[in-house]
């Protein structure tokens, strides 16, 4: 009986097939040319298990590098929303599939705007993910009012869109 326990317990200790899979596979940096051109950052990065989704802080800025807005806050609100479209599309998810964000503002009082633009976007699925709210003095261009980051995970595994 001894020497069958000890077997089982080695059994169970040995990583399965899915886990080990896992754990060689490396995670996967795409930057969609829907998106501005990245310095020193990634825009999308899909982890080993290829449905867990990280998206960089996304700006008011058009593919070109150009800002979108200009000081219209809620116009650069929903250029930042449409740009993290983009970049979860890439990969084949959509805005519906994330779980959490991360909002930079530098002005507070636009707070009810940017609850206006998130509640457009939320309406679809009725669950907003959770989200941590940061203001901030600046951004990385004095220029920008807001900036988002999210993660996400797929319903299925990654579908490469771009």
């Amino acid at each position: 009986m001894r020497n069958g326990l000890v077997g089982l317990a080695a059994l169970l200790l040995l990583p399965s097939p899915h886990f080990a899979s896992a754990q060689t596979q490396a995670s996967r940096y795409i930057n969609p040319a829907s998106l501005t051109k990245p310095n020193g950052y990634t825009h999308v990065v899909v982890a080993p298990d290829n449905r867990t989704v990280y998206v960089a802080g996304q700006v008011a800025l058009d593919s070109t590098g150009q800002l979108v807005g200009g000081s219209d806050f809620k116009a650069q609100a929903q250029r930042v929303y449409e740009n993290l479209r983009r970049a979860l599309t890439s990969v084949g998810g959509s805005l519906d599939d994330v779980v959490k964000t991360t909002t930079f503002i530098t002005d507070l009082r636009n707070l009810p705007t940017l609850r206006e633009v998130r509640a457009q976007l939320s309406q679809r699925s009725g669950r907003p993910p959770a989200n941590t709210l940061v203001v901030v003095s600046s951004l990385a261009r004095p220029e920008l009012m807001i900036e988002v980051e999210a993660i996400a995970v797929l319903r299925g595994s990654v579908r490469f869109a771009e």
